[in-house]
């Protein structure tokens, strides 16, 4: 989302703008790493053909995620990181042909992140939160949102082209994915295109809803005051110690 980037469009030295099918894509050096910034857009197939052209015709090396995500986990709530060990999307369903969830004529229906690559960014969020936070979210957000005891954890994101906000329908996805720690719309479909590209990449999502009834409450809000701060932050964090 823009507010999400923002922040690290002000940060980026010797900014060119690239615009490709209709994605703005932002080169230039961050915090002394040559990067492009670009939005994904919201969805499986406007995330997979922005990270196709990123590899194309940007020549990037790695790949990295941030945004929010639904809480699937009871453990889970408002303001937690998720960092994504494995991706599959949750609405893959090619059956009787293929097992549910399973990615056509590929045999796999989950794929790793690049383990490496998200242990960096795993770090860099710890320090962001032990030593870093407080110079991007205010008092009264933390106080808000009840980001006293903020915890990360890494596991499976499932992605799909739905916005859950319905506890029944998320909860039988967590039946048949007892694993499962976070939802969101995007994730899986970078997986794969990085799959087949060979490119490492790596996901971490800021849990912004419990992805039930309520999962619209303060949305806008808590993008703006929290989750976009925790971008800024941990990606500087994550810059630096690169």
């Amino acid at each position: 989302m823009q507010e999400e980037q923002q922040g690290l469009e002000h940060q980026l030295q010797d900014k060119k703008v690239v615009v490709r099918g209709k994605r703005r894509y932002l080169t230039g050096s961050l915090w002394g790493k040559e990067c492009v910034c670009v939005l994904s857009g919201i969805g499986k197939v406007a995330a997979a053909t922005t990270v196709t052209s990123l590899i194309e015709n940007f020549d990037v090396s790695q790949i990295v995620l941030i945004g929010v995500a639904g809480a699937a986990d009871a453990e889970l709530k408002i303001g937690d990181i998720v960092i994504a060990t494995t991706l599959m999307q949750h609405d893959m369903d090619a059956s009787p042909l293929f097992p549910r969830f399973e990615i056509p004529l590929t045999g796999v229906s989950h794929l790793s992140t690049d383990t490496a690559l998200s242990g960096k960014l795993g770090q860099a969020a710890d320090f962001f939160l032990e030593n870093d936070r407080e110079n991007h979210v205010s008092d009264a957000a933390i106080a808000q949102f009840n980001l006293q005891n903020v915890k990360i954890r890494y596991g499976l994101i499932a992605s799909g082209d739905q916005f859950i906000n319905d506890a029944q329908i998320l909860a039988a996805l967590k039946k048949d994915l007892p694993d499962l720690l976070a939802v969101e719309m995007e994730g899986a479909a970078i997986a794969q295109v990085c799959h087949d590209y060979e490119i490492p990449f790596a996901i971490l999502r800021t849990i912004s809803d419990d992805a039930g009834e309520h999962a619209d409450y303060n949305f806008g809000q808590f993008i703006q005051e929290v989750a976009a701060q925790y971008s800024l932050g941990i990606l500087h964090n994550f810059c630096r110690a690169s």
